[in-house]
């Protein structure tokens, strides 16, 4: 097998928590940086990374990097690179994304058109011909350009790692699922503890921690362009990676995972999302409003992405909402709350200031992910934590 650099771009500010997976997985960081982790693999590693990591965006190899400042530096170092090594006679090519930050060229149509020109040039000299079909398999082209050093990447995944192939149904706002799984991850929450979703909308806080509880990889159900790359990926590869995934699975195990909501209409699309991610007998969804949370055990966890004011109808409402949450996280004797909100107010009207806060981009929004820490629940004789476990 090929020594390979990966990169996993993933949501800014949860760059640590895709590192952490990333290591949990076997394989050595190569770099950090806003919004993307590197790491040393080989086909592999490819394709486990597309099928195991819950955190990252997408898989790409990176194809090399080099300094440009003009178009003309940009054709050079782009037409350098080995692009026979990936990329068929017959293969479909192009530059589906390009993302410049201080870089003295931004034009993100005007990058993507020099590069497949100076891709095309490279592949004349290696295939000796002069014209490309493009009817094979499909390679498309990520490049990121940060102070004029330009990051080359073939793109292994295809649709994003986030589209886990269960949520044909969502809500108005919903919340990605690579996400949701990261924002889990941040919190000490384990399948002894009890998870409750307040506002559950489509499903996906409980289903990704159901996912998490019962093993189930995220990418084990769904398909990724590499899949068509036979001449660097074997087909036997993504097969011993799907074995691996189905043997994980941990079929006997009665978690204590809850989504709320108050649309009847919601609550029936949660329930058919999680049994498309066959997780439903893990999960226990009930319209409930908000004013009406409590529950008797002690210990648990609220994780949960409450409205914030998308439109300007249901700003005036935030105020009394968010109120509502404070008070009835009080009852919660010993409970712990996790929420994302891009509501600048939240603390305010809850009553407490957050143990914890750390800012997280939603797509393009800025958003805050407060953290009100509760007791940890006291060891009983023999018992593992669950990080032991």
């Amino acid at each position: 097998m090929r020594k390979l650099e990966l990169i996993a771009p993933c949501h800014f500010g949860l760059e640590a928590v895709l590192k952490r997976e990333i290591e949990r997985l076997g394989y050595a960081i190569v770099e950090v940086a806003d919004g993307r982790v590197t790491f040393a693999g080989d086909e592999q590693a490819l394709c486990r990374a597309n099928i195991f990591l819950r955190t990252a965006e997408r898989i790409l190899i990176k194809i090399g990097s080099f300094r440009a400042e003009s178009f003309e530096e940009l054709f050079q170092g782009t037409k350098a690179l080995p692009w026979e090594d990936y990329i068929p006679k017959d293969g479909k090519f192009w530059v589906t994304k390009a993302a410049s930050v201080k870089s003295k060229l931004f034009s993100p149509s005007d990058i993507q058109s020099v590069m497949k020109k100076a891709m095309v040039e490279r592949l004349k000299g290696a295939y000796h011909i002069n014209w490309f079909t493009e009817e094979g398999a499909s390679f498309p082209v990520r490049v990121f350009l940060l102070k004029d050093q330009v990051t080359v990447g073939l793109d292994s995944t295809g649709e994003s790692l986030h589209k886990r192939g269960y949520r044909k149904l969502v809500a108005q706002a919903p919340i990605a699922e690579n996400l949701a799984a990261a924002l889990i991850m941040l919190t000490p929450w384990n399948r002894d503890r009890i998870l409750v979703d307040p506002f559950c909308g489509s499903g996906t806080f409980p289903i990704e921690a159901a996912m998490m509880a019962a093993h189930i990889a995220p990418g084990c159900r769904r398909r990724f362009t590499a899949m068509e790359w036979q001449q660097i990926i074997g087909k036997g590869l993504w097969e011993n990676a799907r074995q691996e995934a189905s043997d994980l699975v941990v079929r006997r195990m009665k978690p204590d995972i809850q989504g709320y909501d108050i649309d009847d209409h919601m609550i029936s699309i949660a329930r058919e999302n999680a049994k498309m991610a066959g997780v439903d007998t893990l999960i226990h969804f009930q319209r409930r409003e908000l004013k009406q949370l409590s529950h008797p055990k002690k210990y648990g966890f609220l994780i949960t992405n409450p409205p914030y004011g998308e439109r300007l109808s249901d700003k005036e409402v935030l105020p009394e909402l968010y109120r509502t949450i404070g008070e009835r996280f009080r009852m919660l004797d010993s409970w712990s709350m996790y929420l994302i909100t891009a509501y600048e107010n939240a603390e305010q009207y809850i009553g407490r200031k957050a143990d914890k806060n750390r800012k997280i981009y939603n797509g393009m929004m800025k958003a805050y992910y407060y953290q009100y820490l509760g007791p940890k629940p006291p060891r009983t004789r023999g018992e593992k934590t669950g990080e032991e476990q």
